[in-house]
């Protein structure tokens, strides 16, 4: 039994939840997501919590029963507070900024990279060397950072790229500090 799925989910106040033919909808401040629960697994809204439960013991349904717990509990938070990723840009002339709704990125290429923001999703760049992306979908939000930071990721002998806010680059050691050691 999934000890994740055994947890209620909260729901905070300005979040409306509806259950009709086993699709939850979550509608908030924010927006609505709604979630297709697969087959197996029931959601149960009581009070002012929604829980989840297996329909039947079967292996497969205690496999799913902790998952769409975690992503019922993505789609409210989603609609309530949002999510946000924090890409910091390192390298000599590498910077971002913002044109309309669109992320223009100079990352060392000849062309000056343009990332579309995608419904939902939106950019900020307090200074040049840091882009926030932010929208109510978390999935949709680590996707889309996953691919700006695929567009220059940092390498390991200067740390030059785009990598998430606290992400640690392990560094290596280059040819001119090997051969100095050797004598060579």
């Amino acid at each position: 039994m999934s000890r994740i799925g055994k947890k209620p989910i909260d729901i905070p106040k300005g979040v409306e939840i509806d259950i009709k033919n086993n699709i939850v909808t979550a509608k908030g401040k924010l927006g609505a997501l709604s979630l297709a629960l697969g087959s197996g697994i029931e959601a149960v809204k009581e009070d002012e919590q929604l829980l989840v439960k297996p329909e039947s013991k079967t292996k497969q349904g205690m496999a799913n029963f902790g998952l769409y717990r975690s992503l019922l509990n993505n789609i409210v938070q989603g609609v309530s507070q949002g999510f946000t990723k924090k890409l910091k840009i390192i390298g000599v002339g590498y910077r971002a900024n913002l044109k309309g709704n669109n992320l223009e990125i100079l990352i060392g290429y000849s062309n000056p990279v343009l990332v579309q923001a995608p419904e939902g999703i939106s950019f900020e760049v307090p200074d040049n060397t840091t882009i926030i992306v932010k929208g109510i979908d978390k999935q949709q939000v680590g996707k889309i950072a996953a691919d700006i930071r695929d567009l220059r990721r940092p390498e390991p002998y200067k740390g030059k790229g785009i990598r998430y806010e606290n992400e640690y680059v392990k560094r290596k050691v280059g040819k001119a500090a090997i051969t100095a050691t050797t004598g060579q």
